[in-house]
């Protein structure tokens, strides 16, 4: 059984102290929940003291980018390598705020899926169509689209890519306070899956962590974890406060055990 993956997406939001101070209210609250791997992908800024203060525990850090390119003259620019010394286990790439606002493309997103699976990093790809995409039905067509483009060159044979996740996040849903229900978060789910299989195999496909992301709360993080291709959240607003993070990753815990039971 694949084990859940919560994953608080902080964006530019809190400073390097209130950072501090959210690992310290969560660290020693948390490491009962062995059934649930949890992650806080802060600012750059925040990498080396959160890394520092997350040793002995089970909370993961990872970094919100990465650069296609391993050094030189690439102002404001972040390297694997960088990321790597600063013990990062996870990087969110294609996330739509990149795509949107950083117009990134799918082929620059290829680019740095290759890049972090030459690594010990692990992606996290995100993929998500718009609200006119959902309304004319182009839903499957746009996910598929992304996938494909991002996994130009890379096949089921290429070293790590057992370490990849995909994170599934309605644009339409992203602070909106509009969430999917689980029906269609498990739809749309479910085709990644399938699209895994067929690009990369049965075996990898059922490994790989599909998590979904958009306005995911403590009221709605147990109905989406029940279904049976939601393997965990990636959470923006409600991993900003230790309490609700605390919650979803407790919810999360018990959907888990249950689900073995």
């Amino acid at each position: 059984m694949r084990k859940y993956l919560i994953a608080g997406n902080w964006k530019m939001n809190l400073t390097v102290q209130e950072g501090k101070q959210f690992l310290i209210d969560i660290k020693d609250q948390i490491n009962s929940f062995h059934n649930v791997e949890i992650l806080v992908c802060p600012p750059y800024t925040h990498l080396d003291s959160l890394s520092r203060l997350a040793q002995g525990s089970n909370i993961c850090i990872g970094s919100q980018d990465v650069s296609t390119e391993s050094n030189g003259a690439y102002t404001g620019e972040i390297s694997t390598d960088m990321l790597s010394e600063l013990n990062c286990k996870y990087c969110i790439i294609g996330h739509s705020e990149r795509r949107q606002y950083h117009q990134e493309s799918d082929q620059l997103i290829n680019k740095k899926l290759t890049k972090l699976l030459a690594t010990n990093i692990s992606p996290i790809l995100c993929v998500g169509e718009s609200l006119a995409d959902r309304e004319s039905d182009q839903t499957f067509d746009v996910i598929k689209r992304q996938l494909t483009n991002a996994f130009n060159s890379i096949n089921k044979d290429t070293v790590n890519i057992q370490n990849l996740v995909i994170a599934y996040e309605p644009v339409w849903a992203i602070g909106t306070g509009k969430v999917a229900t689980p029906f269609q978060g498990q739809e749309v789910h479910s085709f990644i899956r399938n699209l895994l299989k067929e690009t990369l195999s049965d075996e990898l496909a059922d490994h790989i962590q599909i998590l979904y992301g958009g306005s995911v709360n403590p009221a709605n993080i147990e109905d989406l974890i029940k279904q049976e291709d939601i393997d965990g959240a990636l959470i923006g607003g409600s991993s900003l406060k230790s309490d609700t993070f605390l919650s979803i990753i407790k919810s999360s815990s018990q959907v888990y055990e249950l689900s073995k039971s």
